[in-house]
């Protein structure tokens, strides 16, 4: 399918420097456009690839000045960033699924389907569930009883949703992904073995929840384990039972949240970064990668280092660190010349 530059300006509200009339079919980055290619340019540090880009149409911040000529055909807009979002959603929904309910599909009893969705071959449907309109499931997703699945949500395959879940609308859920398995619950008894504690909670998404590859979410031991609207989970992190994750709240991968933790909103965690359990993270707070978090950590805070404290504290801290050898030959230096 192609489009001219003309209907991609009017769709991005954009201005035109050049041939409007140049058609796209493709995307690609900037470095590698090539004829018929749409290309983004917001990076400067990618500036100089415009000048030698052989796609017909790049999208720039209306800030950017040119030194000099460029072949493509330019369409500047506010912000290029989020106009090429824009157009590769409205891409994705263009070449979106058409309704379907294949006969491999298992439908349980008393199941609820709404309009336009996508029954893949292999999906199991748990009895008394509901999935709403445009829920697109793709092969091999299970989705457990008593399960509701909200308008516009998307299962890669091999998802499994165990009972009693909700999944909000607009949420995203990438291949192998588990939601509501049982929480890390274990009673020591008087014989030294541990007795497993029943998880009877559940599992609640808010809208437009993102959730990675093979993440876990485990269910709560009573009431639920909660990721509110806009959080973004990366893939391979594991969520602790009765974990809240705030509104907007980004997550890298490899990440671990022990039960019962508060995460606020809008924070950003950094990869491979473990939090302990029963903490309250606070809102708008960094958590730089590879740290361990093992206290409250108040609104607005940067945190960093293994054990965890304010991130211009720590790198003055390591700064200090890396000279400890050099630090500890000065000091016997002046051991050595008091005791002479």
């Amino acid at each position: 399918m192609k489009y001219s530059a003309q209907e991609i300006a009017n769709i991005l509200g954009g201005t035109i420097e050049g041939d409007s009339t140049v058609s796209v079919s493709y995307v690609a980055k900037i470095e590698e456009g090539k004829e018929g290619g749409l290309c983004f340019l917001s990076n400067t540090k990618y500036t100089h690839f415009i000048y030698s880009s052989d796609a017909s149409v790049v999208i720039v911040n209306d800030d950017l000045v040119l030194e000099k000529e460029v072949s493509p055909t330019l369409i500047r807009v506010e912000d290029a960033y989020s106009s090429f979002s824009k157009l590769l959603y409205l891409y994705s929904k263009i070449n979106s699924k058409k309704p379907l309910l294949s006969e491999k599909a298992h439908i349980s009893e008393n199941v609820n389907i709404g309009k336009n969705c996508h029954i893949a071959p292999f999906v199991f449907i748990g009895k008394n569930s509901t999935i709403g309109d445009n829920v697109v499931l793709y092969p091999h997703c299970f989705i457990g009883d008593n399960v509701e699945i909200k308008d516009n949500s998307t299962l890669f395959s091999g998802v499994k949703i165990y009972d009693n879940i909700t999944i909000g609308k607009e949420n995203i859920i990438h291949s192998g992904s588990v939601i509501g398995s049982d929480g890390f619950g274990f009673a020591p008894n008087s014989e030294g073995e541990f007795t497993k504690i029943q998880q009877i909670g559940n599992v609640v998404t808010h809208e437009n929840v993102e959730i990675g590859s093979n993440t876990t979410i485990d269910r709560a031991t009573m009431g639920s384990t909660i990721i509110h609207k806009g959080a973004k989970l990366d893939n391979q992190i594991q969520i602790g039972h009765n974990v809240v994750i705030g509104e907007n709240t980004v997550i890298a991968g490899l990440v671990g949240i022990a039960g019962s933790t508060k995460i606020g909103k809008n924070c950003l965690i950094g990869g491979s970064t473990g939090i302990a359990g029963h903490l309250k993270i606070g809102d708008n707070v960094r958590v730089a990668g590879h740290t361990g978090v093992g206290s409250n950590i108040k609104d607005g805070e940067t945190i960093q280092g293994p054990y965890a404290f304010n991130q211009k504290d720590f790198l003055r801290s390591y700064i200090i660190f890396k000279r400890l050898p050099q630090m500890y030959e000065t000091l016997q230096n002046i051991k050595k010349s008091l005791d002479n």
